[in-house]
């Protein structure tokens, strides 16, 4: 019998201990819950309960490593006390109706590989500290309210596989270092106030598959090092002001292929020619 017990204690203690998480992590928490309206959210937390059973919230190793509250009606700005997340690696809240301004202490968040907040209503610029995040894979910003240029430290997220920031009022030109994203999959700037030329840098994103630049002021030649791009798929640049002397020198490099990838350049580029 007395064994029995030892056993029920130790069991009851190692069930607490891995829904435990610290004091700051879970009061992080409780301040994104009440700065964003949680007892009007779709799936509510019940904050009597361990952190790791409430909705959207990942514990592993005692720590929250995870955060999906996507579609969820989180409503109001977020609070600087996310920043206290520090194990966070997916922080999603796409789909919300979240505003303000990004806090600062977000980009505290090194251990970050995903950041989703998309279809919300944002405002203010993409600070420079943005570029903390080396781990980031994946950066989804779209369809918010965001304004001012695309920070050149956005070169700094060398693990970056998703770039999407289309859809907001963003300015300026489509910074250089870019390039230095070489491990970029997708980059889509789509539906924004950008200027000037594509930077013939983006040549040097090898293993760029998707390039969606539609719907900008972007004017002036497509860089010959476009054709460099050999994993690329989807090529949409219309509504812009491109010129298309380019895009034919393109095609003869390699027929076969640059065709089929600048076909969408080429009609885009003809039509304001």
């Amino acid at each position: 019998m007395k064994n029995f017990k030892l056993t029920i204690i130790c069991l009851f203690v190692c069930v607490f201990a891995t829904a435990n998480v610290s004091k700051a992590e879970r009061d992080a928490l409780v301040s994104i819950y009440h700065a964003t309206q949680g007892a009007e959210w779709n799936t509510s937390w019940d904050l009597q309960k361990p952190v790791s059973s409430w909705y959207g919230v990942t514990v592993k190793d005692n720590k929250v490593v995870g955060l999906n509250l996507q579609m969820n009606n989180l409503q109001g700005e977020l609070p600087q006390e996310i920043g206290n997340l520090v194990s966070l690696q997916e922080l999603n809240l796409g789909f919300n109706k979240l505003e303000g301004n990004l806090p600062e202490s977000l980009f505290n968040l090194r251990a970050l590989r995903t950041l989703k907040l998309f279809m919300n209503s944002f405002n203010g610029s993409i600070p420079e500290a943005v570029g903390q995040l080396t781990n980031l894979e994946v950066l989804e910003l779209f369809s918010n309210n965001l304004t001012g240029e695309i920070p050149s430290t956005i070169g700094s997220l060398k693990n970056l596989k998703k770039l999407i920031l289309g859809s907001n009022f963003l300015t300026g030109s489509i910074p250089t270092q870019i390039s230095e994203l070489v491990q970029l999959e997708e980059l889509s700037l789509i539906d924004n106030k950008l200027e000037g030329q594509i930077p013939s840098e983006i040549g040097s994103l090898v293993n760029l598959k998707e390039l969606i630049l539609t719907s900008n002021n972007l004017s002036g030649y497509l860089p010959y090092e476009l054709a460099n791009l050999k994993e690329l798929r989807t090529v949409m640049l219309g509504d812009n002001n491109l010129t298309n002397s380019d895009v034919a020198s393109l095609i003869e490099q390699d027929p076969t292929d640059i065709l089929t990838k600048f076909q969408f350049a080429s009609e885009s580029a003809i039509a304001t020619d």
